[in-house]
């Protein structure tokens, strides 16, 4: 069966009910350390709960759209290129799950020919639900997501610090320090897919991380432009949904502010 882009206002109201099952779960976590696998990198854990519910996530999304890959942050794909996928965090940010800081996300994105059509991001704790699909809008459960121009000196600004890397800590912290003395103040979360979607709600006027993955991102990046925000790497140039790459998120304004103060940080291969 082909996929087209008329199906998503029907599949991504059961794709959000999987998450809300999924969240629920969540909240019922308890002995998190017993199963606390460290994976490669500086500051990088996997719990049961991780694997459990992208486990439950690749099964339900396998029933709602059967013909799309599955590329989940717990798992090895070699699909990271293919042409119809589904991009899935099971848990963004695990180790504020860990520690009890609850402050964590389920993230689901679709990707077709290259291009986010639809993106969805769960917080159990808040019981917000963030939506979009290409040409419909943005969403924080019922209320449209609209972001309006906002300078960088009257907005907060969201950072992430690369923690499984830690050698991007000096520049991130630099960069902090300038974007802290220019706007009304710096935040550090611990969930990018969040951080992307308080931008897209207008919470906060901008957002940078010099490394993500594509599934820390790929769905907050179709709420962002579906709110009318921009959303590109360090220095401007598209973001890449099949290798990580350094994250600047914004409303118009605030972007076009931060993209020189940004650029000499961008990532490089």
């Amino acid at each position: 069966m082909s996929f087209t882009l008329s199906k998503l206002p029907e599949i991504v109201p059961q794709i959000g009910k999987a998450l809300r099952e999924c969240g629920a779960f969540i909240k019922t976590a308890h002995d998190i350390d017993s199963a606390l696998v460290v994976k490669p990198g500086d500051v990088n854990f996997v719990t049961a709960y991780d694997v459990e519910v992208q486990r439950r996530l690749q099964a339900a999304l396998s029933v709602i759209l059967p013909e799309a890959a599955f590329i989940g942050e717990e798992s090895d794909s070699n699909e990271m290129n293919a042409n119809l996928a589904f991009i899935v965090d099971p848990i963004d940010g695990t180790t504020n799950f860990i520690c009890g800081y609850q402050h964590s996300a389920i993230s689901v994105g679709l990707r077709w020919e290259g291009r986010m059509v639809a993106g969805l991001i769960y917080d159990p704790y808040l019981d917000e639900l963030f939506s979009g699909i290409e040409g419909h809008g943005a969403y924080c459960n019922d209320r449209r997501l609209q972001l309006s121009p906002v300078p960088l000196d009257r907005v907060i600004v969201g950072f992430g610090t690369t923690p499984y890397d830690h050698s991007k800590a000096h520049d991130t912290f630099m960069l902090a320090e300038q974007l802290f003395l220019r706007s009304r103040g710096v935040r550090r979360s611990g969930s990018a897919a969040l951080d992307l979607c308080y931008v897209a709600a207008g919470r906060t006027g901008g957002f940078f991380e010099i490394r993500l993955q594509p599934w820390d991102y790929a769905a907050a990046s179709l709420l962002i432009r579906e709110a009318g925000g921009i959303i590109t790497q360090m220095d401007g140039s598209p973001i890449t949904l099949h290798k990580p790459c350094a994250i600047l998120a914004g409303n118009p304004m605030a972007h076009a502010d931060l993209v020189p103060l940004c650029a000499p940080y961008q990532l490089k291969d």
